[in-house]
């Protein structure tokens, strides 16, 4: 099993990048994190993940053993394949996804491609138990999240996608009150 590699950036591809080890190109499918992490220049650590079919041999890269954790668990769901499971990774912190998993947010899934409502559910419905165990969500923070979750649906129910209304809430203090928070995010948008 490759399980990290170290070296320079070689070049790029339309989902990744070509990490070259000692003399050796590795091609690697990546989440942005990775990619990131790789083109800052010099020598970057990738962990990574070999993905074996019997027709290929398939490498992926991650910026953090947590994504790669992450990437493992929605393998292990029914129906997810690493394209997607990159995907989903790709698309949010892997704290963000941990925690819409653990407090059964589904829309937070619903809005990668590829993955659907039932797949959603799924997710949810398999890892919940398994991530709550490792790294369960702290009361505090379960009360903020629930009213972030408030906020964000409202933003959503005024024409915003899911991930618009995420970028549009990272920006407004989290303590304030969910009415409060859509009115600031409205107004730095406007």
């Amino acid at each position: 099993m490759i399980w990290r590699l170290r070296g320079t950036l070689a070049g790029r591809t339309s989902d990744g990048f070509v990490l070259d080890v000692n003399g050796v190109g590795y091609l690697l499918a990546a989440t942005p994190g990775a990619v990131r992490a790789a083109e800052c220049g010099g020598e970057a650590v990738v962990e990574t993940y070999l993905h074996v079919r019997e027709d290929a041999l398939q490498l992926y890269g991650f910026a953090d053993a947590v994504e790669r954790q992450l990437f493992l668990h929605l393998l292990t769901v029914a129906g997810i394949g690493p394209k997607v499971a990159l995907a989903i990774v790709s698309g949010s912190p892997a704290s963000d996804l941990r925690r819409a998993i653990v407090l059964q947010d589904t829309a937070r899934f619903q809005a990668i491609p590829g993955v659907g409502k039932k797949t959603a559910e799924r997710i949810v419905l398999e890892l919940k138990e398994k991530l709550g165990a490792e790294d369960p969500v702290p009361i505090s923070s379960a009360v903020g999240t629930s009213s972030h979750m408030t906020a964000r649906d409202a933003l959503v129910e005024l024409g915003y996608s899911v991930v618009e209304a995420e970028q549009a809430l990272a920006a407004v203090d989290p303590d304030l009150p969910a009415e409060e928070r859509v009115r600031l995010a409205l107004r730095q948008a406007a």
